[in-house]
C-alpha cells in the first residue's frame, strides 16, 4: 500500500514539474502586450512615412528618391502583412450580432480554412436552392415555397455575418457586394411575406427559373474561386481572404473571361425580374410588395453591373502596374515569379481543376 502511495506521489511530482514548463497563460499575456506595442509601432511608422513622403514631394526626382520610394512601398506592404496578424475591431454590424466577441483569425492557415469553408458553404446552399427551385417548378405546394423563401432569408443573413468576419480578417471585398447581400436578405424577406395572390403566381415560375440559373452561376463561381484561392496559397500571397472577383492577377483572366458572360446574363435576369414586377403593379391583385420588389431588383442589377464593370479593369491595371515595377513586395526585385507561377499551376492542376 505504501509502495503504491509512493509511486503516486512520485508520478504527481513529475507531473508538477512538467506543468511548470507550460507557460501558456504567461506567454498569452506577453503576446497581448506585444500586439499592443506593435499596433503603436505601426501607427508611428505610418506617421513618419507620411511625413517623409510629404518632404519628398518638394524635391526634384532622382535615382535616390526613386529607390527610397520603392523601399517605402515595400515597407507599406510589410506593415500590411503585420496588420493581417493583429486583432481588429468587429465593426458595428458584428458588434450588434455577436457583441464584443473577437472574431480575428491570426493564423494564416486558419484564415485560409475559414475562407475555403465560406466558399463551400455557398456551394452547398446553392445546390440545395437548385433542388428546391426545380421541385417548386414541378409542384405547387405553398409550404414548400415558404420553406424555400425562408432558406433564402437565412442564407443571405448568414452570408452577411460571414462576410463581415472576412472583412475583419483582411478581405478587400467591395462595399457593394456586402450591401448586395443585405439587400438580397430584404428581397427574400419580402418574397416570404408576399401574400398568396394571383400576382405572385404570375411571377412564381420566373422567380424559380431565376434561382435555378443563379445556383448554376454560383457553382461556376465556386470552381473559379477555389482555383484562385489555391493558387494564391501556393504563391504565398497574403490576401487569401478575398472573395469572388477581388484580388486580380493577370493569369486569372483565363477563367474569368469564361465566367463573366454568365455573370452578366444573371444581372440582366435581375433586370427582367424588375421589368416583370413593374408590369405586375397594375395587376388587380397586386399588393405593395410588387413595386418595392421591382425597385429592389433594379437596384441589384444596376449595382452589380456598375461595380463589376468598374472593378475588373481597376484590379487588372493595378496588378499590371505592380508587375512592371520590378518589385517583390517581400524581398525586393522579382526574379523567379514566372517559375513559381508555373510550379503553382502544375501543382494545383492536380489538386483543383477549375478551368
Amino acid at each position: 500500500m505504501d509502495t503504491d502511495l509512493e509511486s503516486c506521489l512520485k508520478d504527481w511530482n513529475e507531473l508538477n514539474d512538467e506543468f511548470k514548463d507550460l507557460e501558456y497563460l504567461s506567454k498569452l499575456d506577453e503576446v497581448s502586450e506585444l500586439q499592443k506595442e506593435c499596433l503603436k509601432g505601426i501607427l508611428h511608422q505610418k506617421y513618419r512615412m507620411a511625413a517623409i513622403k510629404k518632404s519628398l514631394k518638394k524635391l526634384q526626382a532622382s535615382n535616390e528618391i526613386e529607390d527610397l520610394d520603392k523601399d517605402m512601398q515595400r515597407r507599406e506592404h510589410q506593415i500590411g502583412e503585420m496588420e493581417q496578424t493583429l486583432p481588429k475591431g468587429n465593426g458595428t454590424y458584428l458588434s450588434i450580432i455577436l457583441g464584443s466577441v473577437n472574431v480575428s483569425i491570426l493564423n494564416k492557415e486558419d484564415k485560409f480554412r475559414y475562407k475555403d469553408e465560406y466558399e463551400k458553404f455557398k456551394l452547398v446552399l446553392s445546390v440545395i436552392g437548385f433542388v428546391l427551385s426545380v421541385i417548386n417548378l414541378l409542384t405547387n405546394y405553398r409550404t414548400l415555397e415558404l420553406s424555400f423563401m425562408f432558406l433564402l432569408v437565412w442564407y443571405y443573413c448568414t452570408l452577411t455575418i460571414r462576410e463581415s468576419i472576412l472583412k475583419v480578417n483582411g478581405s478587400r471585398i467591395k462595399g457593394w457586394w456586402r450591401f448586395h447581400h443585405f439587400l438580397s436578405t430584404a428581397v427574400a424577406g419580402l418574397l416570404l411575406v408576399w401574400p398568396n395572390t394571383g400576382a405572385w403566381y404570375d411571377f412564381r415560375g420566373q422567380f424559380m427559373w431565376f434561382n435555378v440559373y443563379i445556383s448554376f452561376v454560383q457553382y461556376l463561381q465556386f470552381r473559379y474561386q477555389s482555383g484562385v484561392l489555391y493558387r494564391l496559397k501556393a504563391l504565398g500571397e497574403r490576401h487569401n481572404m478575398d472573395i469572388t472577383i477581388e484580388g486580380f492577377h493577370s493569369w486569372m483572366w483565363r477563367g474569368l473571361s469564361f465566367l463573366l458572360p454568365f455573370l452578366f446574363i444573371g444581372y440582366f435576369f435581375q433586370l427582367y425580374n424588375a421589368y416583370s414586377l413593374y408590369k405586375l403593379t397594375w395587376h388587380s391583385e397586386a399588393t405593395w410588395h410588387v413595386p418595392v420588389l421591382a425597385a429592389m431588383f433594379l437596384i441589384l442589377f444596376l449595382g452589380n453591373v456598375i461595380t463589376t464593370v468598374l472593378v475588373i479593369p481597376q484590379k487588372y491595371s493595378s496588378k499590371v502596374d505592380w508587375s512592371n515595377s520590378g518589385l517583390n513586395l517581400r524581398h525586393g526585385p522579382r526574379k523567379n515569379d514566372d517559375k513559381t507561377l508555373d510550379k503553382a499551376k502544375e501543382g494545383n492542376t492536380k489538386e483543383v481543376k477549375h478551368e
